[in-house]
C-alpha cells in the first residue's frame, strides 16, 4: 500500500471510481458525474489552499480522499469536510483507514479542529466505518438528498482532531 499527493495524472482514474459512485450508489447524493476539467480545478482547489488530496494505491489505484473548509467563512476556518472512495475491490483491507488516518493527520499539522463526514443514511457500510474511526454522530438531517427517484437522509459525523 502506498499513500500519495493526487496528481493530474491521477485524474482519469478518480473520475472513473467517483462517476461509478455518481451512477450505481448513494455514496453520494450527485447525480452529475465530473468532468476531468472539474477535477482538474478541484485538485489544483486543494493545492491553493493547503488541503490534502491524497491517492493511495495497492497494486494499482485503490481510491482518493480529500478535504475542505465545512462551509465558507473566517468562522469555519478550523472545520473541515473529506471525500473518501474507496474501489469495491479496495475494501475491507485497511486502505480507507490508512487514507482517512492520512487525511486527519493532515488536518490536524494545519491546525484543523473538527473533521466532519456527510454520509447518506442509507450507506450503513461508511457510517460503521466512520464510528470504528472515532467519529460519532452529530445530526442526522431527514430527506435532504434525492436520488434514485427517493428522499434520503445525510448523517453528519464529527470527529475532533484537536
Amino acid at each position: 500500500m502506498r499513500l500519495r499527493p493526487a496528481s493530474k495524472g491521477d485524474l482519469p482514474d478518480i473520475a472513473s471510481l467517483w462517476n461509478h459512485a455518481i451512477r450505481e450508489t448513494v455514496e453520494t447524493f450527485n447525480r452529475l458525474e465530473k468532468s476531468p476539467a472539474e477535477l482538474a480545478a478541484l485538485l489544483d482547489e486543494k493545492e491553493a489552499a493547503g488541503h490534502a488530496f491524497l491517492v493511495v494505491e495497492a497494486g494499482g489505484f485503490a481510491g482518493f480522499g480529500h478535504y475542505g473548509q465545512f462551509r465558507g467563512g473566517v468562522g469555519y476556518a478550523h472545520t473541515m469536510e473529506h471525500t473518501l472512495y474507496l474501489a469495491p475491490a479496495a475494501r475491507g483491507r485497511g486502505l480507507g483507514r490508512a487514507l482517512l488516518t492520512a487525511l486527519e493527520d493532515h488536518a490536524r499539522a494545519r491546525a484543523v479542529h473538527s473533521l466532519l463526514g456527510g454520509i447518506a443514511g442509507e450507506n450503513a457500510p461508511s457510517v460503521a466505518f466512520h464510528a470504528r474511526m472515532g467519529y460519532r454522530e452529530v445530526a442526522t438531517l431527514p430527506q435532504v438528498g434525492f436520488k434514485f427517484g427517493r428522499w434520503m437522509d445525510l448523517v453528519l459525523m464529527q470527529k475532533i482532531l484537536s
